[in-house]
């Protein structure tokens, strides 16, 4: 007959991204395993602990084996690290995706100011000034780009829950690291869209109406 002492919270069992389940603690003496784990709370360091634990624990049972010895730290990086190894993959195809865009981005915005010399040199020769085709041409390219951004932060979002399984500690739509992705990408589309822009606003009239 077992008597129930107390009432113990819902954890985490099997991995940390788990729902809290409902877990049931038993005496060893009255439900004995070869291979049990005792975890031992303590203050500052626990690695200076460890000798007196397993003085004590020898001194209790003379015969009890004592193996793999971890801290509450190792446990938690060990149970991270496929979730940590995906993550890190994830991140560098990540980096590797925002820098081919990056160049695409700015070879497309170049060769379309490219193919509007004619539309400049002409706004130039009737009075626009550098400043107001430099506007023109940045207005334009960063229109795309935020309206690319937008439904980039929306995909991410419905993406971000199909991959919440392998966060821990944030949540899929996290704010910061969004937001740090977003202001990211628009600085370099910003500069990607000002080049061409800045090469444009400098162009003879004369030179883009003959060439164009």
């Amino acid at each position: 007959m077992w008597q129930i002492v107390g009432i113990a919270r819902t954890a985490n069992y099997t991995n940390w991204a788990e729902p809290p389940q409902p877990c049931v603690y038993l005496p060893a003496a009255q439900n004995y395993s070869d291979a049990m784990t005792f975890y031992v709370r303590s203050k500052g360091d626990p690695r200076q602990v460890v000798k007196a634990v397993q003085r004590e624990v020898s001194a209790a049972g003379p015969r009890i084996l004592v193996t793999s010895i971890r801290t509450g730290r190792e446990i938690v990086d060990g149970g991270l690290f496929q979730a940590k190894m995906g993550v890190t993959l994830l991140s560098v195809f990540g980096l590797l995706a925002l820098g081919l865009a990056s160049i695409g981005l700015y070879g497309i915005l170049a060769y379309s100011v490219n193919q509007r010399k004619r539309e400049i040199g002409l706004r130039m020769a009737l009075g626009a000034t550098r400043v107001s085709v430099l506007g023109l041409i940045l207005k334009q390219g960063m229109s795309l780009v935020v309206t690319g951004v937008l439904i980039g932060l929306i995909a991410s979002l419905l993406v971000g829950r199909l991959l919440s399984g392998m966060l821990y500690g944030v949540s899929s739509g996290d704010p910061v690291s969004v937001a740090g992705a977003a202001i990211m990408l628009l600085a370099i589309a910003l500069l990607a869209c000002y080049l061409p822009a800045r090469w444009a606003s400098r162009v003879d009239p004369l030179v883009a109406l003959r060439e164009g």
